[in-house]
């Protein structure tokens, strides 16, 4: 007798074959389910949701020279775009300048290339920054691209008040699963707490710090580790940030976090309502929160880049499709969908324009904006939902028995769990226990004949051009003791973020900040 198939989700929680009221017995309507913008906000944050606004369609974007990213920016925003997300390249997220000896080979590639405020100004060039929301995904030099923003808008006479945007700024995911970190973690929390306070009295509009599991969960963790070690990084910034003597309701309301929507259509639902409920506990009980809006979880969404396959790379739009519906069910405020041929090179024009069509179809065709949490109070969907919170929960405490997320990532437990998880992955797909269409089931025999996109040598000739030409036309002499005073208050309390934007403004290039501040406080080494 043949053995009754078992179903499960990604995260491995078992899924039976048909719900029941039975099955969300336990669960208190008046305090769990609720209503939309009601703690603890399950169903959405807002009252109304996309009825009163739809989310930002912020495609991610950067290759190649400012010059170049611009023009792409300019081209999304024609389309319909409703915010920019700023993808930076490997040396500008490492702190090398574009001629350094290791950006050799990687200059624009993954993103763009930024070495002084000049290269700032070119990539905003055109563009209303008190019009439109900015996201930059960086993390260990986020001050100085900050800075570098900011130093722009002055230039242009913008006010800092009318700035929004997010800075990425999350160093602990660095440890934990990219691996593009420059300091040790108490420098780097240093410059993330700085950002905290400089932004609650300067940038009202602007998110400080965008906490993600994105990057995580592409490295192989499941959906219960993307929040559980999300959530405990979270902690983590908080409790460092009311050590500085900053008070919750001060920093909490601009908080965001930034969440995959992989490819398991329910667990992905369930995972984005789960989220908005256990951050508003944590912020209102642990942390004792007063204003309703440090409790509202506001996060942004990506399709899962990892999901993605070069073998009939057409399937990706029907991936990507899903993937979006499932963050738009799950109620997220900005989204990126994932161009088709990501799995082969950067996007082109024309496969980006197709991922923001993807965002616009869902948003004004498919009527599932019309009301809020249309699935909610489905027998399936709430209980897994309470599943995956049990799940969540168990991980959180047994981190706070580690001591706290630092003391989780130094001891190698978050990395070792996701490696089990990506192994436990891999070895299903190899078995064919998890069908990759395309991949290990339904192949054909096909040629890539995609116009791949190719970032252009000349250009980057002209970026390392550049940089020389700032390096001889600026004042040398300014450049020598903004740095100095940058060094000298790095070993003292005062806020960073005041000396970075002097140095900028001085256009000290990336790689002098970035030398500076590894001379006072080293460079962090992995232990394992």
């Amino acid at each position: 007798m043949q053995a009754k198939k078992t179903f499960q989700t990604g995260s491995g929680i078992k899924v039976d074959e048909v719900y029941t009221p039975k099955e969300i017995s336990n669960l208190n309507y008046s305090r769990d389910l609720g209503f939309p913008g009601q703690f603890p906000f399950t169903r959405g944050i807002w009252k109304d949701m996309y009825r009163g606004k739809l989310w930002t369609m912020r495609q991610y974007a950067g290759f190649g020279t400012a010059i170049e990213s611009n023009q792409r920016y300019k081209y999304l925003l024609s389309q319909g775009q409703t915010g920019l997300s700023v993808a930076f390249d490997l040396p500008t997220q490492m702190g090398y300048n574009s001629d350094h000896p290791l950006a050799v080979g990687e200059v624009g590639r993954t993103g763009v290339a930024i070495s002084t405020l000049e290269d700032m100004e070119i990539l905003f060039a055109g563009i209303p920054q008190e019009k439109v929301s900015v996201s930059m995904t960086i993390n260990a030099t986020a001050s100085i691209l900050l800075a570098m923003f900011i130093a722009v808008a002055l230039k242009n006479k913008v006010p800092l008040e009318k700035l929004s945007g997010t800075i990425q700024n999350d160093i602990l995911k660095e440890y934990i699963a990219r691996k593009t970190y420059i300091f040790p973690p108490q420098g780097s929390l240093r410059l993330i707490t700085d950002t905290f306070q400089y932004c609650s009295q300067q940038l009202p509009r602007w998110n400080p710090i965008s906490i993600s599991g994105y990057h995580m969960r592409e490295a192989g963790a499941t959906a219960v580790q993307e929040l559980a070690f999300t959530f405990a990084n979270a902690i983590c910034y908080v409790e460092a940030a009311l050590k500085t003597g900053l008070k919750i309701d001060d920093f909490a309301p601009r908080l965001s976090f930034f969440f995959i929507s992989s490819s398991d259509f329910f667990e992905e639902i369930a995972k984005f309502r789960v989220a908005r409920r256990i951050w508003a506990k944590i912020m209102k009980e642990r942390f004792k929160a007063k204003k309703e809006d440090s409790w509202k979880l506001r996060f942004h969404t990506q399709t899962s880049g990892s999901s993605l396959t070069a073998q009939q790379v057409d399937n990706n739009i029907i991936r990507v499709t899903l993937q979006a519906l499932s963050a738009v069910l799950g109620g997220t405020q900005s989204l990126h969908t994932n161009a088709k041929d990501e799995a082969l090179a950067l996007p082109t024009e024309q496969s980006a324009q197709l991922a923001l069509r993807t965002q616009q179809i869902i948003a004004y065709e498919s009527g599932v904006t019309n009301t809020v949490d249309p699935l909610g109070g489905s027998y399936f969907l709430e209980s897994l939902t309470n599943r995956i919170e049990e799940e969540v929960l168990k991980y959180l405490e047994k981190i706070e028995e580690y001591g706290g997320a630092l003391a989780a990532i130094e001891s190698g437990f978050y990395q070792q769990e996701i490696a089990k998880s990506a192994y436990e992955f891999q070895k299903r797909v190899e078995a064919g226990k998890q069908i990759i269409v395309g991949v290990n089931k339904f192949q054909t025999e096909e040629q890539v004949t995609e116009n791949i996109l190719k970032v252009d040598q000349k250009g980057i000739d002209e970026q390392i051009k550049r940089l020389n030409s700032v390096r001889r036309k600026r004042d040398n002499e300014k450049v020598r003791k903004s740095l100095q005073a940058l060094k000298e208050k790095s070993k003292s309390q005062e806020n960073l973020m005041f000396p970075i934007l002097e140095c900028v403004q001085s256009y000290c290039n990336i790689g002098e900040i970035c030398d500076t501040l590894r001379e006072v406080w080293g460079e962090y080494k992995e232990k394992f």
